[in-house]
């Protein structure tokens, strides 16, 4: 078995260019499995591992659930809502109880960053990061930059542009690193107000005008605005916020170029994307759904080998 220099996958800075090639390669032979009339392969049927979100969770959860199952992982759910946490038990106790129940694999969402990081020092099984605070979110990553392969055939020279929420978005940081690693030149874009401070250390370039960044781009990554992580108003309403970004096929037959679209997910639609676009041939949003799975059954097969 091939294996990733890391145990764990706590974040797209803590891996090489050779391990995101390698993870696509995998990916590529898992996604002719899941095309296949039978789905399911004995890779992982000796390894148990544990979902545990501290966050609420639709697709990833879902995504890394049906990965396990098609690798014929023994699959356990735990959700914080119903769990004693609610009672007052640290996430180390929490996991720690996990694992005495011979879990080889800890797949983690919270909503602090550096939750992986700081488990990954304490326990003995391998961690993948599904995600924690405003940080990272590696495996998004990584099926975004496979989607965009998949289409474009390489990433090196590709002129790639992230638009939204910047400043809320685990996705957006995870991806700069990913583009990076794998020769792309990235842009973000968004209004000031939702571009983080530190985004100028990061040797992208920064646009406020998505016009010009849509004409710049060969593909466009769009994030959703994350109402839920605002507690104060970062612009005056949905509406102007549409108005000055969001996008639409009238705006994309402006350009004199055709781009690819990409969205993480969920759409809130009518205010980053229009219909008309996210259900358009611009669009690659349900190929990064299928790409998903692919990934993480990459990912965690991968991680196995690495005890």
């Amino acid at each position: 078995m091939s294996r990733l220099s890391q145990k764990h996958l706590l974040g797209i800075k803590n891996i090489n260019r050779e391990d995101i090639e390698l993870i696509f390669e995998t990916a590529a032979s898992f996604k002719e499995v899941i095309n296949r009339p039978i789905k399911k392969v004995p890779s992982l049927r000796d390894i148990t591992i544990a979902n545990v979100f501290f966050e609420n969770s639709t697709r990833t959860k879902l995504s890394f659930e049906l990965a396990e199952k098609r690798l014929s992982a023994d699959v356990v759910n735990f959700s914080s809502s119903n769990s004693s946490v609610k009672k007052g038990e640290t996430l180390l106790d929490t996991v720690n109880n996990i694992l005495a129940m011979k879990v080889d694999m800890v797949v983690m969402r919270h909503s602090s960053p550096g939750a992986p990081h700081f488990l990954a020092k304490h326990i003995d099984a391998n961690i993948v990061n599904a995600g924690d605070g405003t940080h990272e979110h590696p495996t998004q990553a990584l099926l975004d930059t496979f989607s965009i392969y998949q289409r474009h055939g390489s990433l090196e020279g590709l002129k790639v542009a992230i638009i939204g929420d910047i400043l809320h978005s685990r996705v957006a940081l995870s991806n700069i690193f990913a583009l990076k690693k794998l020769g792309a030149e990235v842009m973000v874009c968004g209004p000031n107000t939702l571009l983080p401070k530190y985004i100028s250390s990061l040797d992208i370039k920064v646009e406020l005008d998505v016009r010009k960044a849509l004409q710049w781009c060969d593909v466009a990554n769009v994030l959703r605005i994350q109402l839920e992580r605002q507690h104060i108003k970062y612009f005056p309403s949905l509406r102007e916020y549409s108005l000055y970004y969001g996008i639409n096929k009238k705006l994309l037959d402006s350009l004199d170029k055709q781009i690819t679209i990409m969205h993480p997910g969920p759409i809130n639609r009518g205010v980053e994307l229009n219909s008309d676009v996210a259900d358009s041939d611009h669009a690659i949003i349900l190929e990064q759904v299928e790409n998903g799975v692919a990934v993480r059954m990459a990912v965690l097969y991968l991680l196995a080998g690495v005890q």
